[in-house]
């Protein structure tokens, strides 16, 4: 989990996918997470990715640091403890504009059930961690 967190920070910008109904919808995400030993990301309860997320919560993220790549097959779970929030926005203090803790529509949410496999564009072999 670590591995993975550290190279998403690394990437700074990762992809989200989701579906919205039968439709994929990808988009850039910037935040990422480590708390109480689960990786977390975060978004607004009013956008129309948490509505996708609610509807159908496995997703892959996606993010490339020169020819290595990453692939993150997880479920997402909504965390609505302040202390959570308050950790992500810590992380993220210029998000504070747009976010606080303890407004309703701060939604962050833990990868559950991930897997995350490693490869690159150069040929190494790929390896797949779970967590």
């Amino acid at each position: 989990m670590q591995e993975v967190h550290d190279f998403l920070k690394e990437a700074k910008t990762y992809f989200l996918a989701t579906m919205d109904g039968d439709q994929p919808r990808v988009r850039p995400f910037g935040t990422i997470d480590l708390f109480e030993g689960k990786l977390y990301i975060q978004t607004g309860k009013s956008k129309d990715v948490y509505k996708q997320i609610e509807a159908n919560p496995k997703v892959e993220i996606s993010a490339c640091v020169g020819p290595k790549w990453v692939r993150v097959e997880a479920t997402l779970e909504t965390d609505d403890r302040v202390e959570a929030k308050k950790h992500m926005l810590d992380e993220y203090p210029n998000l504070r504009g747009m976010y606080d803790e303890n407004d309703p529509n701060t939604a962050v949410l833990f990868l559950k059930d991930a897997k995350a496999t490693f490869a690159s564009l150069t040929g190494e072999p790929s390896r797949t961690v779970e967590f």
